[in-house]
């Protein structure tokens, strides 16, 4: 006789896990791309970056040693430096001018779209290309912008044989290259801003000045964190311009991290070492992302 209390299952109930392959069949692609193109090599650099391998032959272990050599290299030093130096002179210029070139192309003006389309188009342009072109631009002899200065009775510049100007002459480039992008960026989040909260502000009495402060500012800020964020990435991962203008000359005056990670891999077969320099690179940009997203989280939350 079966006890009420503890009554024994007559049927089992099947429960069917239902698996969204819709969405896993779109993604897949990319899934097998990133983890072929992206996340493996990542990890093998990480690996690489502990041995001394120089291509062929078997890579020997080094533990830590090409991180302790890197802090006494005078070279990865410079080039820490310049491509500080290189981010302090290109980020702010591409962010403020990309800003200040959306608030004004934002406006209902004649020949907005045409001007859109100008100041973009610099980034549909290759690195290399650009590079070419403005070598021609910064040419002592017969370049654009010495032949405009002279005529203007000033003197020729050296743009890029002298150490004091080769890193400001890559750093218009990139700003040149880069406002576009940032430029449509923001246009996107300005857009995306209540037509009724300016008209709020106006019936309050608001000055353009003040709209821009308390209005757009604040709601333009999660805008900003991802142009903020793209245009440090872009400029701190500097080498196409470098490699193509300068070569990291005149003397070491434009050898960027990239660069410098560039020659020791591929110049020098000193793999490990170049990853190391690669892994720096990787851990300081992921540094100032964090610091970014928690000087955001701030704002917002002030």
């Amino acid at each position: 006789m079966l006890s009420k209390a503890n009554p024994e299952p007559t049927t089992r109930t099947v429960r069917r896990i239902k698996i969204p392959w819709t969405p896993i069949l779109f993604l897949l692609p990319y899934l097998v791309v990133f983890l072929l193109f992206r996340f493996g090599p990542t990890v093998a650099g990480v690996l690489v970056s502990f041995t001394n391998w120089k291509v062929i032959g078997t890579p020997e272990w080094a533990g830590m040693g090409n991180y302790r050599a890197l802090f006494g290299d005078p070279l990865f030093l410079v080039a820490l430096k310049n491509t500080v130096a290189f981010l302090l002179m290109a980020a702010p210029a591409t962010v403020v001018l990309g800003l200040m070139l959306a608030l004004l192309l934002n406006k209902k003006l004649f020949g907005r779209a045409i001007a859109r389309t100008v100041i973009f188009a610099p980034y549909a342009v290759m690195f290399t290309v650009a590079g070419i072109i403005w070598n021609w631009m910064y040419d002592s002899n017969f370049g654009l912008i010495n032949q405009t200065l002279e005529s203007w009775g000033l003197g020729k510049v050296p743009w890029l044989t002298s150490e004091q100007f080769a890193l400001m002459a890559i750093a218009i480039v990139m700003v040149w290259w880069l406002t576009g992008y940032a430029m449509v960026l923001f246009l996107a989040g300005l857009q995306d801003i209540p037509e009724e909260l300016y008209e709020a502000a106006s019936i309050d009495g608001a000055s353009s000045l003040q709209k821009f402060r308390w209005v757009t500012l604040p709601l333009l800020a999660p805008t900003t964190f991802i142009v903020v964020m793209l245009v440090v990435i872009n400029v701190f991962q500097i080498f196409d311009l470098v490699y193509v203008m300068t070569n990291g000359g005149p003397g070491t005056s434009t050898l960027t991290l990239v660069h410098y990670m560039y020659v020791s891999a591929f110049s020098q077969l000193k793999l490990g070492y170049g990853s190391a320099i690669a892994v720096v690179v990787f851990v300081i940009l992921t540094a100032l992302a964090f610091v970014q997203t928690r000087f955001l989280r701030q704002e917002v939350n002030a």
